[in-house]
């Protein structure tokens, strides 16, 4: 009796996780394919509906409260980019990214996402760049990261860092602080920015962590070399639905 109760205990076992493995794979394969390839809604003969989407599954982990990602004032569509600037992969896909927003007209929202537990200097170089958005120019911040991101294999440490911002600075003709942040306000905005990725769950993805963003929901860039398309699609999906608010308009 007990081994025949183990056989079946096992078989059980072993059908229990067949099952949980098809719904898993079904799961996350139809969010990345959907996310990256859905065809633009066509225009239905009535209104049609579009509920937010605040959760995207992928195979590494599941995304949580993506309706806090929205576009700007006046835009349709975004990308937003938590990106930690010890990270070699950001420095590989940012400038794709860059390439990719600017080619397409849509704004692009930075988020710092530092990886305190197993980066040295990344949290003080988010710190840094958002010392400089603040009190000179985004535009200048913007340039400081890509400068960091192209000098990543010259930084080792904090030392290093401190170096490289020194000189960065002279090079800009800008003077470097004698305290960079007194206040802490940089530091909390730093702080911020990674409080609302770890809601999201951008620790679970990993950076870069990127979304194609329009009002009504935020998709996961699982390849970054697919934004473009990402884009193409999130554009035609707006005008699509401005072309029903229209329809609805002009009926009434």
């Amino acid at each position: 009796m007990k081994q025949r109760a183990v056989i079946g205990a096992v078989a059980v076992a072993a059908v229990a996780a067949g099952v949980w493995a098809w719904v898993a794979n079904r799961d996350s394969g139809e969010s990345l394919q959907g996310s990256a390839t859905a065809a633009a809604p066509a225009v239905s003969q009535g209104p049609r509906i579009v509920a937010p989407t605040p959760l995207v599954t992928v195979a590494s982990g599941v995304m949580h409260d993506t309706w806090l990602l929205k576009p700007p004032a006046g835009a349709k569509v975004a990308v937003y980019e938590f990106d930690d600037l010890e990270c070699p992969v950001c420095a590989r896909a940012i400038p794709i990214v860059r390439a990719a927003v600017e080619h397409y007209k849509v704004p692009v929202v930075h988020r710092d996402y530092p990886l305190t537990e197993i980066h040295v200097w990344s949290f003080q170089a988010a710190v840094t760049a958002r010392y400089i958005e603040d009190r000179i120019s985004p535009q200048l911040a913007d340039e400081f990261r890509k400068d960091v991101f192209a000098n990543q294999s010259l930084i080792a440490n904090k030392d290093d860092l401190a170096r490289f911002t020194g000189r960065w600075f002279q090079a800009h003709n800008r003077s470097l602080p004698f305290v960079m942040d007194p206040s802490g306000a940089c530091q909390n905005e730093v702080k911020a920015d990674r409080a609302l990725g770890d809601r999201i769950g951008v620790g679970v993805h990993g950076t870069p962590c990127i979304f194609v963003v329009t009002p009504q929901s935020a998709t996961l860039v699982v390849d970054v070399n697919q934004i473009g398309r990402m884009i193409e699609v999130a554009m035609a999906q707006t005008r699509a639905e401005a072309q029903v608010v229209e329809d609805v308009k002009q009926r009434s």
